[in-house]
């Protein structure tokens, strides 16, 4: 963020922070990477220092900064400034608990919400299926109601900590007393019998961060695990949606600025036709661009951030932080990578990296595609 957005106390929390990840995820991503998925301690860790579950309450074991999204962005902005893909520690933190402590009762935010702040429970958020992405309403995973309890059947697939989560809101048709409610949410826990993780999914970016399918073969859920009411589903879905969006722009944003910053450093280092490639008009050019977008881009972003801490930010607004920062940072790390010319294409250089993770940007928390519908639709049309 802009440095006169931020307090004394957000510079402290900042730097504790990039520490953090010096000391404990920089010099083990490149292992996590080869292993397909991250070091579990690497949770307990971060609740240890106080990087998760920021905005919920304290009673509950989080750090109860509910009304300064400032905090959250940070997380976001200096994972992607250091390359990190790997930690799903915005899955964690804002695709899980806010659910829980939004639909929640006293019981279940008790039972679960300080695990997931301590990192002795790793969370996820279970939407997607083989046949529906982004239209939720096409959920087939159903839990029917027999006795006092539901019986769950369907699978999940592209499941951010899908592996490892312990905790996985499920999005899930329930049908009770023999008539469909429609889409509600269930709390699936590790360890239910009939729960099962598929494969650790290969992808052509983010290989640390461990993306899962998930089965349910008659999984029983008691009904203490059902979060809110029945069949409100896609209504709770929609409360959360416009902050994850936003998560993903802020990401998108960081990892292009952090991406130009090397790229800025290599044209002045890298030399052809005896002088530094920074020099010729084109780089020059090319860099006047991109800084121009990434700038628009920030002052644009932290105004968003500023209205998600007054709880002001709209559905529309998170669709075109999404959109516009995931396509931006698209042009801009692919430029970034034509001007590394053949090192670019090398794995062993970061832009490499940046290049690979942006994609999915532009595809997870509904496709930009479906960003345009809900933007067009505000207009009215």
């Amino acid at each position: 963020m802009q440095a006169h957005y931020l307090t004394e106390e957000h510079v402290m929390f900042r730097d504790a922070l990039r520490k953090f990840i010096e000391r404990e995820v920089t010099p083990y991503h490149e292992q996590w990477e080869e292993d397909g998925i991250i070091d579990r301690a690497f949770w307990e860790k971060a609740g240890a220092n106080g990087f998760l579950c920021m905005d919920v309450p304290e009673e509950y074991g989080g750090m109860g900064v509910t009304d300064d999204y400032r905090f959250n962005a940070m997380i976001s902005e200096e994972f992607s400034y250091a390359c990190a893909s790997g930690p799903g520690i915005g899955v964690h933190n804002e695709l899980c608990p806010p659910y829980i402590v939004a639909f929640g009762t006293e019981e279940q935010k008790h039972r679960w919400l300080p695990k997931l702040a301590t990192g002795e429970a790793i969370g996820a958020l279970a939407m997607t299926e083989p046949n529906t992405g982004s239209d939720l309403r096409g959920i087939q995973s159903k839990a029917v109601q027999n006795g006092d309890h539901y019986v769950l059947n369907g699978q999940k697939t592209f499941i951010s900590n899908g592996i490892s989560a312990d905790i996985v809101v499920t999005a899930v048709q329930t049908v009770t007393n023999g008539k469909p409610d429609g889409l509600s949410l269930v709390v699936v826990e590790s360890g239910m019998e009939g729960f099962e993780r598929g494969r650790n999914l290969e992808k052509i970016g983010r290989h640390a961060q461990d993306t899962a399918e998930l089965y349910f073969k008659d999984v029983k859920i008691p009904q203490e695990n059902i979060l809110g009411e029945l069949g409100k589903g896609m209504h709770y879905l929609m409360h959360n949606l416009a902050q994850e969006r936003l998560l993903v722009g802020i990401a998108a944003l960081s990892g292009a600025e952090e991406a130009f910053r090397q790229t800025v450093e290599y044209c002045k280092s890298r030399t052809a036709f005896g002088r530094a490639i920074g020099k010729f008009q084109n780089s020059r050019f090319k860099l006047a661009e991109m800084k121009t977008e990434l700038t628009v881009g920030r002052v644009f972003i932290d105004e968003f951030i500023m209205k998600q801490s007054r709880k002001e930010l709209t559905p529309e607004e998170a669709a075109m932080a999404k959109m516009w920062c995931s396509e931006m940072s698209g042009r801009v790390i692919d430029q970034c990578l034509q001007l590394h010319g053949g090192y670019g294409y090398m794995l062993e250089y970061p832009i490499a990296k940046y290049y690979l993770d942006a994609r999915i940007d532009r595809i997870w928390a509904g496709t930009n595609e479906i960003m345009r519908e809900i933007i067009g639709r505000s207009l009215g049309l």
